[in-house]
C-alpha cells in the first residue's frame, strides 16, 4: 500500500499489515509509524490527500477557536491508534483561508476524512475520543 511519510511527504510502498513493528521513509528514513498530526498547506494538501491508500483525517481549525483548542489533545491521541491506519492531518484556516474557502467550512473543528483522495464523510464540532475513534474506524 501506499503511504506518505508524515515527516517529507514522500510517497512510500509498504506492505499491508495488521500491525508493523518498524517502517522507515526511504527517502527521509524517518518513521511512518509517527503518528503525530502532520500540517496540511495549500502547497502540500492535494499531494497528501491523494497519495496515500490510507484515510486521511483533517481537521480544519484556528488558533483563536476555543473549541479547536480543547479538541487538538483529543484528536492528536485518537491518532496514536491508528498509525499506518489513517493519517491525522490538520489545516489551519486562518493562515490557509483558501483550503477553507475550497472545502466549505463554515464552522471550525471541522473534521473531514478523505479516502481515495475523495471526501467522504464531514462532520462539525468537536468529538471525544470515543466518538472520533468509533468514526475514524468506520474508514480503515
Amino acid at each position: 500500500m501506499r503511504v506518505v511519510c508524515p515527516h517529507c511527504k514522500e510517497v512510500n510502498n509498504i506492505p499491508q499489515r495488521d500491525s508493523y513493528k518498524k517502517a522507515n521513509c526511504g527517502k527521509c528514513k524517518n518513521s511512518l509509524l509517527d503518528t503525530k498530526p502532520i500540517e496540511l498547506t495549500s502547497s502540500n494538501f492535494d499531494e497528501v490527500v491523494v497519495n496515500g491508500d490510507i484515510p486521511v483525517v483533517v481537521d480544519f481549525w484556528a488558533p483563536w477557536c476555543g473549541p479547536c483548542k480543547i479538541f487538538a489533545p483529543v484528536f492528536e491521541k485518537s491518532a496514536t491508534n491508528y498509525p499506518l491506519k489513517a493519517l491525522y492531518a490538520k489545516v489551519n484556516t486562518e493562515n490557509e483561508q483558501h483550503l477553507g474557502a475550497r472545502f466549505g467550512i463554515r464552522n471550525i473543528p471541522t473534521l473531514i476524512v478523505f479516502k481515495g483522495g475523495k471526501e467522504v464523510h464531514r462532520i462539525s464540532g468537536a468529538l471525544d475520543e470515543t466518538n472520533l475513534n468509533r468514526l475514524v474506524s468506520q474508514f480503515i
